[in-house]
């Protein structure tokens, strides 16, 4: 069934203010549900993302038969079936617009016994799959997917799976999770080195559910070692703020004059703190209160006032930091004063979109002057306001929908995006809490 698209339209705002509380952490949401899966015991959940990716983790790992419930508002029960006691799905996981989900589902189903077909959304079926399975073969799975290793994908879990012993090629956190949830079926150590050290949850997590996780430094990167076949005991986590959700309402008072707004108990994992390093770069007002510890991980309360921005300098190494947070930077380097660049997205082409063509469009279709060099983004900022006027062409992308909307409410003249309707996948109810703060973000006539 095809759903008409929904645009959206951000005129120029009021000041916004206020104190907000934004969804609960994507990537810990996912983990959580799969970590409570492969547990033993009863895993209480509160603070998870109730968002369309999310909920598409909760039901595939329901068809492996998990027992998953919602125990009333801001709290879940997943209770476990221990690792190795998974069950073969009855029909094909459909894991809509999370490419998170699939490829940790990858690792997990490579060690597992069995047969299960997973596909996606329009989106999802175009994003590589091969990253994960090619390694993840080496377990003893089998994996049967479209040219180029592409979505709908057939794995059949390996019956006596091998340890693992692997470098990635290219940072990235979600083929490190893969190759570690495998680990966990199998017998041994597996072992995992990453180039440049990637946001850790997975380890976190780990360690959290009683798996001996060792990590070892390696000039700029690190060596994971997981000892196979651990019981992991049920463990109650409480999910923290979404860094990266929490970004466009963070950029959103930076931008728009006279706001100063307050987002509480967001996740500061060091490893996801790329776009705040950025942002003191650019000389924004920005302090961090209340910091504590929830679940193993670093959380505090950022707020954010309205101030001029210098453009920025941003070094490909602190990519695997802020990955999913480049379009909303480029947004607030498009208000800067001077010429930032953005190096080393060549990741930013096989996200939801290709992000790094679809963020330039984004600005340019709103006068905003921009290039592409290689894997380099070049934004030339306004030093205010940008012309603003145009529409967005989102390409089923979230962070390029919610990074139109905040240009909208910072630009000279209203910005409107083709459509808004897959925003709900990682932050459902970002309208409202837009408007909560003053945002007048409203439903727009297709090509109006």
């Amino acid at each position: 069934m095809t759903v008409a698209p929904s645009p959206l339209r951000a005129p120029p705002s009021a000041p916004l203010s206020g104190r907000i509380v934004v969804p609960g952490d994507k990537s810990i949401s996912h983990r959580a549900l799969m970590f409570g899966a492969l547990a033993l015991g009863e895993t209480r959940i509160s603070g998870l993302l109730e968002g369309e990716d999310v909920l598409r983790t909760a039901a595939a790992m329901r068809a492996l038969g998990a027992e998953i419930t919602r125990d009333g508002a801001d709290s879940w029960r997943v209770a476990g079936r221990g690792v190795g006691g998974l069950i073969e799905p009855a029909d094909v996981l459909d894991m809509g617009n999370s490419g998170t989900a699939a490829r940790l589902l990858c690792g997990i189903l490579a060690t597992s016994p069995g047969f299960a077909v997973m596909t996606g959304d329009a989106s999802l079926r175009r994003r590589p799959m091969r990253r994960v399975t090619e390694p993840l073969a080496a377990t003893g799975a089998r994996f049967t997917a479209r040219e180029g290793g592409r979505l709908p994908l057939a794995i059949e879990g390996a019956t006596d799976p091998l340890p693992l012993d692997y470098r990635v090629p290219v940072p990235s956190a979600q083929v490190k999770s893969a190759l570690l949830l495998a680990g966990l079926n199998a017998p041994g150590e597996t072992r995992v080195e990453e180039p440049e050290a990637t946001r850790d949850h997975t380890e976190n997590m780990l360690r959290h559910f009683g798996a001996r996780v060792v990590v070892d430094i390696a000039g700029g990167g690190r060596i994971i070692t997981l000892a196979g076949q651990p019981e992991l005991r049920a463990a109650d986590i409480l999910v923290p703020g979404d860094p990266s959700s929490a970004a466009f309402p963070l950029i959103a008072a930076l931008l728009v004059a006279g706001s100063a707004v307050t987002i509480g108990g967001v996740g500061l994992n060091p490893l996801r703190a790329g776009l705040l390093e950025c942002l003191h770069e650019m000389g924004a007002d920005l302090t961090i209160g209340a910091e504590r510890l929830a679940g193993g991980e670093k959380v505090g309360d950022l707020t954010a006032r309205f101030g001029a921005l210098r453009a920025i300098d941003v070094p490909p190494g602190r990519a695997p930091s802020m990955i999913d947070e480049y379009p909303i930077l480029a947004v607030a380097c498009a208000c800067a004063r001077g010429t930032s660049r953005l190096r080393g997205l060549k990741e930013l082409r096989v996200k939801e979109s290709d992000r790094l063509a679809g963020t330039a469009a984004l600005l340019s279709a709103n006068g905003v002057r921009v290039e592409i060099e290689g894997d380099d983004l070049i934004v030339h900022g306004t030093g205010g306001k940008p012309p603003g006027g145009g529409v967005v062409a989102t390409h089923m992308d979230h962070r390029l929908a919610m990074s139109g909307l905040v240009l909208g409410l910072a630009a000279a003249a209203p910005v409107t995006i083709d459509d808004g309707a897959f925003i709900d996948t990682s932050f459902p109810g970002f309208v409202a809490l837009m408007a909560s703060l003053g945002a007048a973000i409203s439903a727009s006539q297709p090509g109006g």
